[in-house]
């Protein structure tokens, strides 16, 4: 990350979305050496291709702090901006990164969450995809996921940009959420489902669209057997 911080300051100079598209490209280039280094084998799967020529508000599920690093094997053919927790912006050196590269969001600040959708809007304006842990912070439940906040679905309807959400599989095994000290190689997985579109979809529909969302993923993570699901008791156990 040091060695490529010379080339986020020259992004710094280029504004917030050509700078930011090249931030992108010098995260990924990270991410490629790091996976090396850590002994992680990433592969993308594809129930279903993310569309072409569009801008997508892209949803997955949260539970290891190395979600973002494989979001970046994750994307790699759409510009992205990935919303993110306005407080580690406050990490030294990396908080500068960080705030080139997300869209902060302070959920305690009514106020602040509104400045977070208009910046949103402002991306999907130009062609630009986001992405969204609608959980909003890792799922520690042992359930498949969490419950989902309104954001990523209200934005999704107020611009009418379909939704598709992608499966994080492997990131509780590589990083437990519990320490930055668990990392362990091994496969790291993504896979793309079946974008779900909200043309003619008003905000009163915000919780159905919430809901299909939800279930799709569930039933996603369940069907590839995601190792942090509890699995029930056995009768007579």
């Amino acid at each position: 990350m040091l060695l490529l911080f010379p080339a986020v300051i020259v992004a710094f100079f280029m504004g917030r979305i050509r700078g930011g598209n090249l931030v992108y490209d010098l995260c990924r280039l990270w991410a490629d050496i790091a996976f090396v280094c850590w002994g992680f084998r990433h592969r993308n799967i594809y129930e279903a291709q993310p569309l072409r020529n569009r801008p997508t508000v892209f949803v997955f599920n949260h539970v290891s702090f190395m979600d973002i690093p494989v979001m970046m094997k994750t994307f790699r053919k759409q510009h992205i901006r990935i919303l993110g927790k306005a407080e580690m912006a406050k990490i030294p050196l990396f908080g500068f990164l960080y705030k080139q590269a997300v869209v902060m969001v302070d959920r305690s600040s009514a106020a602040a969450r509104a400045k977070s959708l208009h910046e949103l809007k402002e991306v999907l304006q130009h062609n630009i995809s986001v992405v969204i842990a609608p959980e909003g912070t890792f799922n520690t439940t042992r359930q498949p996921l969490k419950s989902f906040y309104d954001g990523a679905f209200r934005l999704a309807i107020e611009t009418q940009t379909p939704v598709q959400p992608v499966l994080i599989l492997d990131t509780y095994d590589r990083m437990h959420y519990a320490s930055v000290f668990s990392m362990t190689p091994g496969r790291s997985r993504s896979v793309y489902l079946d974008p779900v579109e909200v043309s003619g979809l008003t905000l009163e529909d915000v919780k159905m669209l919430k809901d299909t969302v939800y279930h799709i993923m569930e039933q996603g993570l369940i069907r590839y057997q995601a190792s942090w699901i509890k699995q029930p008791a056995h009768a007579g156990a």
